[in-house]
């Protein structure tokens, strides 16, 4: 009996498979891939896009305006469907190959799924060099696609057209698997592209996928349990995984129910609202008095799906040196840093099977209540940060308060570059859970304006992303603005004017560097002039304001909650006033210097390092 054959050119099949790969989100079966972000070139533009264009209305493709800030968007798509529905971008050789670079590395250090696919040079080599192809004189296979091979989980050339046979099912399985999820790569010969094969039917057989949820070892929870059970003052880390776990409600009833306070890591803020009565603030470099306190004091931390990054941890600073770990992480490799109680597993699944295994135990009653007063005197600062005054020139305190305060409770805030980061994560007051971005594990600068469009259309109008910004972040990266305009996708920007790059002008300062080559006054111009942002917001057919006081910006934010298109607010920010921190960071200062400041800054630096807890 013969085998049944569908004869379809490698590029087609591809487009093909995608085409039928689902998933189910709450017992809805939709489509794994939502769509294609694509930017044409001759390494796919005959090929991909021809396969492509036949299936636009059941894959539809989006035209990006720049291949790293469409796979940006990618990746916040994928943040906002908590990993369970992906996007795909596609780019061509060379150049636009490269751009897409940074953003595999976004979605790497954040642990998210992107597939990215790129045009490659010829396999059978006859017409070499081509157009935007490197040569390495001792290594001909060698193109830009390799670049992408450290910030990829997956990665793949093909240059025979059965090899997406084997190579697409182990891309995707690789990007739902919670312990190695980030991007896949996939490089395509633009001869294999062309190529027909004989594939067999059942490949293009629809197949839904869903995330696995692996249990713990029982050992390892019985060791947890008996060490939570010992503790008297434990703290619980909630990170990233419990967003992506889906474990938020429970993660909360355990803390209540055991009386242990939730404080967040960056990715975790937002899994549960501000004024939970387990929550308390955010922990670490950009985080609260109330959490870095409760941090300090605490002997056993249970760590729920968090990597455990230096701004969560101060650099190792804000934890006693003699204090346990319990790390629930589905990724062995982050479960067993710094001597960590490794239980290795879903974190949904291991909280549920932990609280069974901790029986009648509960905290020090005294404990949530301490924690709950931290917090309010917490509250009272943030109060006194972000009150309106008469003050010359507004803080980013207050500009968060204020968009805070005229956000409605499915708006997501999105951050991820410069001042902004550390004045959302300290003061945004989460209204509903999941509507809080801020990518600060790579903090990578464009990320913002390309993530509102990606939140835009995963939220499809429940809820408004409204994007935090700085102008030095939007002069890199802006044309998505063109983007959402274009497509319809409605997201409101803020751009807090702080003339240049503010905050990290402020660390060097604080390093004993006077300013320098960071704030538009201090870089080599022949006159610093400021840019007009509404002007050139309303060139790529966004609405804009310019606002020029607190008063100004509450006024303009309900006026943009009312718009019908993208719409971007700006006012000038002072580039020097911040939300006070207590964590330590540990950066390189000099060993030697002529500065009298830059000594003293090195003799605080080593204090922070005697501070720090050693680990592996």
């Amino acid at each position: 009996m013969s085998r049944k054959t569908v004869r379809v050119t490698m590029a087609q099949a591809l487009v093909r498979y995608l085409c039928n790969q689902f998933t189910e989100i709450d017992g809805e079966r939709l489509p794994l891939f939502a769509g294609v972000f694509g930017i044409f070139g001759h390494g796919n533009v005959t090929c991909l896009s021809e396969a492509l264009e036949s299936v636009q209305d059941q894959l539809p493709t989006w035209r990006g305006q720049n291949e790293q800030s469409m796979a940006l968007a990618a990746i916040a798509f994928a943040k906002a469907k908590r990993r369970r529905q992906l996007m795909v971008a596609a780019t061509s050789i060379g150049p636009g190959a490269a751009n897409m670079v940074t953003a595999a590395g976004t979605a790497h250090a954040n642990r998210l799924p992107v597939l990215l696919i790129a045009g490659d040079t010829f396999a059978n080599r006859i017409p070499d060099p081509v157009l935007q192809q490197v040569e390495h004189f001792s290594d001909p296979t060698v193109t830009v696609n390799d670049a992408f091979k450290s910030v990829s989980r997956y990665w793949d050339r093909i240059v025979l057209p059965e090899q997406i046979i084997s190579s697409l099912p182990q891309a995707i399985a690789t990007m739902l698997d919670p312990a190695d999820c980030g991007p896949a790569f996939i490089g395509l010969a633009q001869d294999a592209q062309e190529v027909a094969f004989d594939y067999p039917a059942a490949f293009f057989e629809p197949a839904v996928w869903s995330i696995p949820r692996p249990r713990a070892d029982r050992t390892r929870l019985v060791e947890a349990a008996a060490l939570l059970q010992a503790a008297k003052t434990p703290l619980i880390i909630s990170g990233g995984g419990v967003r992506y776990s889906s474990a938020e409600e429970k993660v909360a009833e355990f803390a209540v129910k055991r009386g242990i306070p939730i404080v967040e890591t960056i990715a975790g803020k937002g899994a549960i609202t501000h004024n939970h009565p387990a929550h308390a603030g955010p922990i670490g470099i950009v985080g609260s008095t109330s959490a870095n306190a409760l941090a300090g004091e605490a002997d056993v931390i249970l760590a729920i799906g968090t990597r455990l990054q230096d701004f969560t941890t101060g650099s190792w600073t804000v934890f006693q040196q003699d204090a346990k770990f319990i790390s629930i992480n589905a990724a062995r490799f982050d479960a067993v840093k710094h001597r960590a109680l490794a239980v290795v597993g879903d974190a949904l699944e291991t909280v549920i099977e932990l609280d069974e295994a901790l029986g009648d135990w509960k905290a020090d009653p005294a404990l949530l209540p301490k924690a709950q007063s931290l917090f309010a005197d917490w509250n009272k600062l943030l109060d006194q940060h972000q009150a309106v005054t008469n003050g010359p020139i507004p803080t980013y305190a207050q500009v968060v308060g204020i968009v805070n305060e005229t956000s409605k409770p499915n708006d997501t805030l999105i951050a991820a570059a410069g001042g902004t980061p550390g004045e959302v994560t300290k003061g945004w007051r989460v209204k509903n859970p999941n509507t809080f971005d801020c990518e600060f594990g790579f903090s990578c600068m464009g990320y913002e304006i390309a993530a509102g469009w990606g939140h835009a259309m995963a939220k499809a109008g429940n809820g408004t992303p409204i994007v935090m910004i700085g102008d030095g972040t939007y002069m890199m990266m802006n044309s998505d603005i063109y983007s959402t305009v274009l497509t319809g996708h409605k997201m409101i920007v803020v751009v807090c004017d702080n003339g240049g790059y503010a905050v990290i002008n402020r660390l060097q300062q604080f390093k004993g560097v006077p300013g320098f080559n960071n704030l538009i006054k201090d870089c080599r111009v022949k006159e610093p002039f400021a840019v007009d942002f509404v002007k050139h917001a309303e060139s790529m057919g966004a609405l804009a304001r310019r606002c020029e006081s607190l008063a100004d910006l509450k006024t303009a934010m309900e006026w943009a909650q009312t718009t019908d298109r993208t719409t971007v607010i700006t006012l000038v920010t002072d580039a020097h006033a911040w939300v006070p921190g207590d964590a330590d960071w540990d950066v390189g200062v000099p060993e030697v210097s002529e500065r009298e400041s830059v000594q003293k800054a090195r003799a605080d630096q080593e204090k922070i390092r005697q501070k720090q807890r050693v680990g592996v």
